[in-house]
């Protein structure tokens, strides 16, 4: 039996970042990832000419301070996601051009116009009186948790166009449908990231900018600093608690002893190992209650960004799918043309019971709706179907459900015994995003740090 004074289950960002800021404390620790690889939910990847492309979460931008200051301290650099131009929008049947600049609106019928500004304005009035350390204890918190964001729609939109803005929206930032998730779960989480338009934003928005050489580079450059205190191929199976001490069971059968454990696996994930004793019945049911998104990512590449010399910005946005939402992702140098699109929620689900030949045609059709002809023949398609691996089972992170927030929101980060919780769904600010998995990683390490004392 290996000993240790910490264990950190999971070696995605909050897992490094927690055992990261453990060995700077002089702790013994030693993490235990279930991939052949780091890195959890960013991967990375490259096309057949070599040029890297990002499988999973990718962007930073503004108020994201601790992954700006990480990207520093490991010796990296950003660059702006590629933003000139103007966006394609595609709302009730019609389809328009909008400026790139944050705040534009797409050109609308003055009526539906007016019913999304109030929509919005209202949607953020509500936002910003969200408490982010205890969501459930705000104004009216257990009415809005009592009903689906789709609820909320449909009470306070009045035009079909602007609910399905707000539908579009919805999927695009969690990967789920609006009937899916709480209404103060999607208030919170817009809080939590500052406002809604900055999560669907590129300009001064969370997808401002990119990580030169991938995101995968930070957990890379992590995982470099700590050497042989990372074990991949190492799925957890169990975890026992005594008195003083823990014990982790790995699927091989290796046991390894600690005093504190930090666990950093997504929530269902981590519903779904072995606890003795079993876990109290409020944390057991909050992870029952946290399902994950459903997104395949992919890619369509190009000899060159043609979208660009036609005044586009790679950036569409539709109410049809299955593709709709894109992003030019080719690299700094702007060659290749990457062109990214997601499938997500129910068109997600229903892609992955497709062909891979089937998902493609599909994805391309939907770039030469919004982007012409000359989409029609891509050099080479990738993609990634969240739902497929095995260790997350969704992306881009899970979605409170009605009632949850209420009911089990302070069993989201409270130690059981010796067991510690962290990962992006438990982030107050920026949760579900790359800040928010580092930041709970590594308050989870200085409450573990401030234990052992």
């Amino acid at each position: 039996m290996t000993d240790t004074r910490v264990l950190v289950i999971g070696a995605g960002l909050s897992g490094l970042a927690a055992a990261r800021r453990l060995v700077s404390s002089g702790v013994d620790t030693l993490v235990l990832e279930a991939r052949p690889r780091v890195g959890g939910r960013t991967e990375g990847g490259h096309t057949a000419e070599g040029t890297p492309v990002e499988l999973g979460g990718q962007w930073v931008g503004p108020t994201q301070t601790r992954m700006y200051a990480l990207i520093e301290e490991l010796g990296l650099e950003t660059f702006p996601t590629y933003n000139t131009g103007q966006h394609v929008v595609q709302l009730g049947g019609s389809t328009s051009r909008l400026a790139s600049k944050r705040g534009a609106v797409p050109k609308l019928n003055p009526f539906v116009l007016a019913d999304l500004l109030q929509g919005m304005t209202r949607f953020k009035r509500l936002a910003d009186q969200v408490p982010l350390d205890q969501p459930w204890t705000g104004p009216k918190a257990r009415t809005l948790d009592s009903q689906t964001l789709e609820t909320w729609i449909l009470r306070n939109l009045r035009t079909r166009t602007a609910r399905s803005y707000f539908r579009v929206a919805t999927e695009a930032v969690f990967s789920a449908e609006a009937g899916n998730l709480s209404a103060l779960h999607a208030l919170f989480y817009a809080h939590s990231g500052t406002d809604f338009e900055g999560l669907l934003s590129t300009d001064r928005g969370a997808q401002q900018d990119r990580i030169v050489g991938g995101s995968i580079r930070i957990s890379e450059a992590t995982a470099g600093g700590l050497g042989d205190r990372i074990l991949l191929d190492s799925p957890v199976r169990r975890i026992e608690q005594g008195a003083a001490r823990v014990k982790v069971t790995t699927r091989s059968g290796a046991d390894y002893q600690a005093e504190r454990v930090i666990v950093t696996l997504p929530p269902t994930l981590a519903g779904r190992l072995e606890y003795d004793p079993i876990l109290p019945s409020w944390r057991d049911q909050l992870t029952q209650r946290l399902p994950a998104g459903s997104v395949i990512k992919l890619y369509a590449v190009y000899d060159e960004p043609f979208w660009r010399s036609d005044g586009l910005t790679g950036q569409a946005a539709s109410d049809r799918g299955p593709v709709k939402v894109t992003f030019d992702n080719s690299p700094p140098g702007g060659s290749p043309g990457v062109m990214m699109g997601f499938m997500e929620a129910s068109d997600g689900r229903a892609a992955a019971r497709l062909s891979l030949e089937e998902r493609r045609a599909a994805a391309v059709a939907c770039f030469v709706r919004y982007f012409g002809p000359k989409a029609a023949t891509p050099v080479e398609y990738i993609e990634r179907d969240w739902m497929a691996e095995e260790f997350s089972r969704g992306c881009y992170g899970a979605h409170f459900t009605p009632g949850v927030w209420s009911d089990f929101g302070s069993a989201l980060t409270e130690p059981v015994g010796l067991v510690h919780w962290a990962g992006a769904e438990c982030a107050p600010v920026w949760n579900g995003y790359m800040e928010g998995a580092v930041r709970p990683g590594e308050q989870a390490a200085d409450d573990v740090v401030a234990a052992l004392a």
